[in-house]
């Protein structure tokens, strides 16, 4: 459905680090970065890609984000293990618990997910529905 996702961050280097490692799990790998302009891209196998950028001084109204921003994101996982491994990551990387990974019964019976803060506010879901 999608080609591209970019969200607006406030720290460059930190949403880089909470992303590489709460996306590796899910095949999603970080593509380039380029500090200098405040932009990163990842990109899963199909090509999709999710982009990251910063704002500079001159653009901080755009980066004024509601307490906290009202954007929830969900990525597929392969299977649960994958989600398990990005809650760790995220986590570990200054994520903030929304909800440890296990099912969703109020879903279906298999609706397998993770639910976390990043750095800037974001609600970021990992799902596996096998």
């Amino acid at each position: 459905m999608f080609d591209h996702l970019s969200v607006g961050v406030a720290d460059l280097d930190q949403s880089l680090k909470f992303y590489d490692a709460a996306l590796k799990p899910l095949g999603i790998s970080r593509m380039f970065a380029l500090g200098d302009r405040g932009i990163a891209a990842y990109v899963d196998s199909k090509k999709v890609s999710f982009w990251i950028y910063s704002k500079t001084p001159e653009q901080a109204p755009l980066v004024d984000l509601p307490s906290p921003p009202r954007f929830h994101l969900a990525f597929k996982a392969a299977d649960r293990a994958a989600v398990d491994a990005f809650y760790e990551g995220a986590i570990a990387q200054g994520g903030t618990d929304e909800g440890a990974p296990g099912i969703r019964a109020n879903y279906h019976p298999n609706y397998y997910a993770a639910y976390v803060r990043d750095p800037n506010g974001y609600k970021i879901e990992v799902v596996h529905q096998g």
